[in-house]
């Protein structure tokens, strides 16, 4: 009787099911959260996009001269019965008599911009360092994961504070700041999806036929090791956000006159009981971004774990 022998490559065991793209898709369309989520952010990113279309003011134009207008003066809709007379201001105007619905308009692509930036240089370093710990192991691991330990002994906000104060104020180095307190999280995780992934069989199958142990680790581990990593960023976006708008509050972060939320609360902080609407919007626009992809984050991690997909 003749024996068939069949050849299996390494690819082969590396290479996931083809239904699995479809069984993350319908685990994701299943889950109520994640589509809200993935509609407020749809919507934000659209109006980001067509902020100069929507925004009827440039968003550091002071109106001064150009409107008879007083300034934090209230919100003026004319079809909820504001006077026809008078200039129209959804959310009315700030202290220095500039149009709020315009710059929370405008704050929107400051806000997309912090979070995929920062969180992008955050993932690359924390997958690299991450990634280079898990796989050597022994005293790289220990140096790696040991540095990265001591960044993790601090508030990621005190320590992002402290950056920005050695840096200087500004946008950017506020960035930069929460980009790097980031880093050990991502680090972290994928340091943890690299230990399980190594000691699955498409690994010891690239091990005997001789692969180069940098060819193992980003052709056949890193690709199977990032899906929790989709989740923490998701999620980190909505943190880097909040995290810059308190920068911005305390002065660190954007300085005027740019449209962003944290310093236009910051701005007026005082004004409270005298003009809630100037802290109202920039306040709820922080806290719609942030759900958003706090609740995209969830549905995604609900999504990609095989044990709640059953």
């Amino acid at each position: 009787m003749a024996t068939t022998t069949k050849t299996i490559s390494v690819e082969t065991f590396s290479r996931p099911p083809d239904s699995l793209s479809r069984q993350v898709l319908q685990a994701f369309v299943r889950q109520r959260s994640a589509l809200i989520g993935i509609t407020i952010i749809g919507l934000l990113f659209c109006i980001a996009i067509f902020a100069p279309l929507i925004a009827p003011y440039d968003p550091v134009q002071v109106l001064i001269g150009v409107e008879q207008i007083q300034k934090r003066a209230a919100p003026c809709v004319h079809l909820l019965g504001c006077s026809a007379d008078q200039p129209q201001h959804i959310m009315g105007v700030d202290g220095n008599v500039r149009d709020e619905w315009s710059r929370v308009i405008f704050g929107t692509r400051v806000s997309f911009y912090v979070g995929f930036v920062t969180v992008g240089f955050g993932i690359v370093f924390g997958i690299f360092l991450g990634a280079i710990a898990g796989y050597a192991g022994g005293r790289i691991e220990d140096l790696i994961m040991r540095t990265l330990d001591v960044l993790l002994a601090f508030p990621s906000l005190l320590l992002a504070i402290a950056i920005v104060s050695v840096l200087g104020p500004g946008l950017i180095n506020a960035m930069l700041a929460i980009a790097i307190v980031s880093i050990p999280a991502y680090a972290r995780v994928m340091r943890a999806s690299v230990l399980a992934a190594k000691q699955e069989e498409y690994v010891l199958a690239a091990r005997v036929v001789g692969a180069n142990p940098v060819r193992i680790l980003f052709r056949h581990i890193m690709p199977n090791a990032i899906s929790p990593l989709i989740v923490q960023g998701t999620l980190g976006i909505g943190t880097a956000i909040l995290e810059t708008a308190a920068l911005s509050f305390l002065g660190l972060g954007a300085q005027p006159p740019q449209a962003e939320w944290g310093s236009m609360l910051s701005a007026e902080r005082n004004q409270v009981f005298s003009a809630p609407h100037l802290v109202f919007f920039p306040g709820l626009a922080i806290m719609i971004n942030v759900l958003g992809f706090n609740l995209l984050g969830d549905g995604l991690r609900d999504a990609l774990d095989p044990r709640l997909r059953k």
